[in-house]
C-alpha cells in the first residue's frame, strides 16, 4: 500500500508522458490518493460484518465478505504507482530509477508508522484477554515487526495477533516490493533489450499474471508447502500486474473511461459475490474457487483505478479528489493499520456487543469515529517528511 506522498512523487515523474496532458499531474494525484480512501473503508467494512456475524447469511454475507476487495486495489495502486517510474524512464529512454532510492522510500514510508502499531497492539493486548492469541509472543513480536509472520506452517496457530490479522497483505506489499526491481530488470532489460517494446512488455506482463495460478495449482496440490504459503506474494501477483499494466497503458496513450469501467467492476463484483467464488474466507479451500476469485478480484480492482490512472476526468474522478476523499486517503495506511485493534475496542468496550452479533454500521461508525482521529496523528508523527 504506497503512501499518499509516494503518490505524488511516483505521479509527478514524467507527467507529461502517456498522452495525459490535458489532465493535470494535481488532479490525479488527487483521485489516485481518494480511492484509496474507498479501499481502506471496504477493508474496515468487511471486518466490521465479519465481527457482527453477518458472512453467514447466505448472498448478503459473500456480499459482505467480498468487501476485501480493498486489499486488491491496494495492490494495483502499488504495482501502478510502483511500476510507473521504469515505464517511464524506459519511454523516454532515460536511466531507470535508483533502487537504493527506491527501496529507502519503500522502508521509511511504512515502517515507523508499522512499527509504532505493532509494538502498541502488543501493549494493549498484554493487559486484555481478547481470546486466542497465539502471536503474543516474544518470537511473535519479532515475525509480525520484520514482516515475516506468514512463512511458516500453522500460521493461524504460531504466529497471528489478534489485532494484527490483516497484516498478511503488508507482508504481501512487502515481498512486491523486494521483487519489483527484479520484474523491472527482467520485463524492460532481458526480455525488451534496453528499448522501448510495449506489446513485447505487455506479453512479459501476461506471462506474470500466470504464476498467480501456477502457484495456486501448488500450493493446493502438494502437502510439502507450510499453510502459509497460500499467502505468499505468487498467489497474489496478478493483481500487482494489474497495477503494472496500468502503468504501461498510461505510457502508450490509452484511455478508459469510468461510465464503461465501474458499471463492469460491480457486475464483476456481484458475479464473485457468488459461491462462485467460494466460501467468505482469504483462500478458498478449492482450486477451482480460487482461481476464480483471484481473477474476479484482479480484474474488478484493476478496473477501479483505470479510469483514475488513464485519463478520466468525469464524476467518479471527481468525487474521488474531493476534500473529504483524499483527506482520508492520506490516512488510509494509518486506518488500515490500526482499525482492527479499535474495532475490537469499540465492540467490547463502548457498544458492548458480544462476538458476533450486533450492528454491522455502528460498529463500523464507532470504529471510524475512534479510528480517524487515531489514524491521523499516527500519520503526523510518523509521515514521510521532505
Amino acid at each position: 500500500m504506497t503512501a499518499p506522498r509516494g503518490v505524488q512523487h511516483s505521479v509527478s515523474d514524467g507527467s507529461a508522458q502517456g498522452g495525459l496532458e490535458s489532465v493535470s499531474t494535481a488532479e490525479r494525484v488527487a483521485s489516485l490518493t481518494g480511492v484509496r480512501a474507498v479501499a481502506a473503508l471496504l477493508v474496515v467494512l468487511t471486518h466490521a460484518a465479519y465481527t457482527t456475524g453477518k458472512y453467514g447469511q447466505g448472498f448478503a454475507g459473500l456480499v459482505y465478505s467480498r468487501m476485501e476487495i480493498g486489499v486488491p486495489i491496494f495492490f494495483v495502486l502499488s504495482g501502478f504507482l510502483l511500476f510507473g517510474p521504469w515505464v517511464r524512464a524506459a519511454a523516454r529512454g532515460g536511466p531507470p530509477p535508483s533502487v537504493r532510492r527506491y527501496a529507502w522510500h519503500r522502508v521509511r514510508r511504512i515502517m515507523p508508522a508499522y512499527i509504532v502499531t505493532v509494538l502498541a497492539a502488543y501493549l494493549v493486548y498484554h493487559f486484555r484477554t481478547a481470546g486466542p492469541n497465539p502471536g503474543h509472543t516474544w518470537e511473535g513480536l519479532f515475525r509480525n515487526l520484520t514482516l515475516t509472520q506468514i512463512y511458516t506452517d500453522s500460521y493461524l496457530y504460531s504466529f497471528l495477533h489478534q489485532g494484527l490479522t490483516q497484516m498478511w497483505s503488508l507482508a504481501v506489499e512487502a515481498a512486491f516490493y523486494v521483487v519489483l526491481p527484479l520484474m523491472a530488470y527482467v520485463l524492460l532489460v532481458l526480455l525488451c533489450r534496453r528499448a522501448w517494446r510495449p506489446g513485447v512488455l505487455l506479453a512479459g506482463l501476461a506471462a506474470f499474471v500466470a504464476v498467480s495460478p501456477l502457484s495456486l495449482w501448488l500450493v493446493h496440490s502438494v502437502d510439502w508447502l507450510p499453510d502459509g504459503a497460500r499467502l505468499w506474494l505468487p498467489t497474489y501477483l496478478a493483481w500487482f500486474v494489474g497495477g503494472m499494466l496500468l502503468a504501461v497503458l498510461q505510457a502508450i496513450g490509452v484511455r478508459v473511461y469510468a461510465l464503461v469501467a465501474i458499471p463492469l467492476a460491480v457486475v464483476c463484483y456481484l458475479i464473485a459475490s457468488t459461491p462462485i467464488a467460494g466460501e467468505p474466507t482469504t483462500s478458498p479451500a478449492a482450486l477451482r474457487e480460487a482461481l476464480v476469485k483471484t481473477g474476479f478480484y484482479a480484474v474488478i480492482a484493476t478496473l477501479t483505478v483505470a479510469p483514475l490512472a488513464l485519463g478520466d476526468r468525469g464524476f467518479y474522478s471527481r468525487v474521488m479528489a474531493s476534500r473529504p476523499m483524499v483527506f482520508l486517503g492520506e490516512i488510509s495506511f494509518e486506518i488500515f493499520l490500526i482499525h482492527l485493534v479499535t474495532m475490537e475496542l469499540v465492540m467490547v468496550e463502548i457498544l458492548r456487543y458480544p462476538i458476533y452479533t450486533g450492528s454491522m454500521v455502528g460498529l463500523f461508525v464507532g470504529t471510524m469515529v475512534v479510528t480517524i482521529p487515531l489514524a491521523w496523528l499516527l500519520h503526523r508523527f510518523t509521515r514521510v517528511r521532505s
